[in-house]
């Protein structure tokens, strides 16, 4: 069985550093791209829409931060091997709903007050809860399937994470506007 070999910065070389973490954010620019590509599809409704604009940074923002509070957490759980995979990961979706229902919650009425558009704060609301409640579980997976493959966690789970977390992110946003203000 093939042991992980975690990557310390410290006693690394340059070139050894670049080679072990550029092919994770290479993949992470691809994604980005077939991101931005699946963004552009929704022209419509942003023409239409407008103010679907003023909340992409915070769903998106957001989104990555619960997940990077998860993985942050479970990565550093898997080294020491206290992780049990579902156990976190129950515990992280009951998380993601609390903390969903919160934030939803408050951007909605944020968007409602600010906007004065009733339509707009439930899709701003509801994709920011959808968001958050998976955040964790995309958090807790990517990571245990890393390590399950021998491979740091620590080193590629956060690129990719992120990424993926973001595309997930701008999906939902787009589809539940999709849904709401059409």
């Amino acid at each position: 069985m093939k042991k992980i070999e975690y990557v310390s910065d410290i006693h690394q070389r340059l070139k050894k550093l670049v080679v072990e973490r550029l092919p994770w954010l290479m993949i992470g620019l691809g994604i980005g791209f077939l991101t931005s590509i699946y963004i552009s599809r929704f022209e419509e409704i942003l023409a239409k829409n407008i103010s679907l604009a003023f909340f992409i940074p915070i769903i998106v923002y957001l989104s990555d931060a619960v997940g990077t509070q998860t993985e942050t957490i479970f990565v550093r759980d898997l080294t020491e091997h206290r992780a049990n995979f579902l156990k976190y990961l129950k515990k992280e979706f009951s998380l993601g709903l609390v903390m969903g229902a919160v934030l939803g919650f408050m951007i909605g009425l944020f968007a409602f007050f600010w906007l004065r558009n009733l339509k707009l704060a439930m899709t701003v609301g509801l994709a920011m809860f959808i968001n958050v409640m998976i955040a964790p579980v995309v958090a807790t997976v990517i990571p245990e399937l890393l390590f399950k493959e021998r491979q740091d966690p620590a080193l590629g789970a956060g690129p990719f994470t992120t990424v993926l977390q973001d595309f997930i992110s701008l999906m939902v946003y787009f589809l539940v506007a999709s849904i709401i203000l059409l």
